[in-house]
């Protein structure tokens, strides 16, 4: 099944299951108000919304409309938890490398996990504020996932039973900020702005083979200004997405509508290119001696979608960067 949730003024927006050609939706709204909702109540209405999911693919609901991303925040405009890995040790390792930095005790045995915000998600297609381009503004591709009730303690072996949806996102990021922050030891805060989702969240079993082991075995492409940045595939994670959901829940529950994310998707090929800007100026800094992409100016425009051209999943995120005073009101 896929999801997404159309803006209507509220804060959790209007819940409508989408066709598996992302050409038409339907309102949800007979089973659950809000994807939040939904999740709570799968349980219960979880063959219901598939039974839905099938007559609207099959053209036999009425009632359907035609889907447009334009309409669209994201699948859960907001949440109770939001935490984000560093899953993909390529990444992690050539920071190491740039910046001669000591390597992490078990890096490749424990995962990296933080604790963003999680009450302001912005929608696929919104422009994006920020206070100043002296802040290092970066964008960061991932994928992710939503959780159901996690138990405290849950092992890796159980942990997909949990997973209810897939996501793909960007994480955000400035990076001025982030130096400053982890080297306090405390973690990130004001280098974490509000993270941007692709409208459509999906179930694992839409992504058919992709979806395996706990990963999503599919290039994410990503265009800056229109113009080529990279394609790395989801597939070499470190720790799968059952590896991080155990970790985060060692120590204490995860409330339904938990999402994880995978952490900057990256690859040891340079031929796949990268997922934010600041592993391109690390890997210029490793080859060429010296860093010559500089970070994202107001006007600057991000794509990013996973999968072929021929299939979209989770459809795509097109934004783009503006100064903080040209964000519109929220009106709820």
């Amino acid at each position: 099944m896929k999801f997404a949730t159309l803006k209507d003024g509220s804060r959790d927006g209007h819940l409508v299951i989408v066709s598996a050609d992302l050409l038409r939706a339907v309102s949800a709204r007979p089973l659950a108000k809000t994807l939040q909702d939904a999740l709570e109540r799968w349980g219960k209405i979880e063959k219901q919304l598939h039974a839905r999911s099938d007559a609207l693919n099959s053209g036999q609901l009425d009632g359907s409309f035609q889907f447009s991303a334009k309409a669209c925040a994201a699948p859960l405009p907001r949440a109770y938890h939001w935490c984000d890995g560093s899953a993909f040790l390529n990444h992690g390792r050539l920071m190491e490398q740039a910046f001669g930095t000591p390597p992490i005790p078990d890096f490749e045995t424990v995962p990296l996990i933080y604790q963003g915000g999680s009450d302001d998600f912005l929608g696929p297609l919104d422009d994006v504020p920020f206070r100043s381009e002296a802040d290092g503004i970066d964008f960061e591709g991932e994928y992710g996932v939503v959780t159901d009730d996690v138990p405290m303690g849950i092992a890796a072996a159980e942990a997909s039973r949990h997973v209810r949806l897939v996501v793909q996102l960007n994480d955000w990021s400035l990076r001025v900020h982030a130096q400053r922050e982890l080297k306090t030891g405390f973690g990130f805060y004001l280098a974490k702005p509000s993270t941007s989702f692709a409208p459509i969240a999906v179930t694992p079993d839409e992504l058919g083979d992709s979806w395996r082991e706990g990963r999503v075995h599919l290039p994410l492409h990503i265009e800056w200004n229109n113009s080529h940045f990279g394609s790395p595939n989801g597939s070499e994670m470190q720790f799968s997405f059952f590896d991080l959901i155990a970790h985060a829940a060692a120590t204490r529950r995860l409330g339904v509508g938990t999402i994880v994310g995978s952490g900057t998707v990256s690859n040891q090929s340079r031929a796949a290119g990268s997922a934010c800007i600041s592993e391109r100026r690390v890997i210029e800094l490793l080859d060429q001696g010296s860093i010559k992409t500089s970070f994202m100016k107001f006007g600057d425009t991000i794509r990013m979608r996973a999968g072929s051209p021929e299939k979209s999943l989770f459809g795509a995120i097109e934004q783009q960067v503006v100064p903080l005073s040209n964000r519109p009101p929220v009106d709820c």
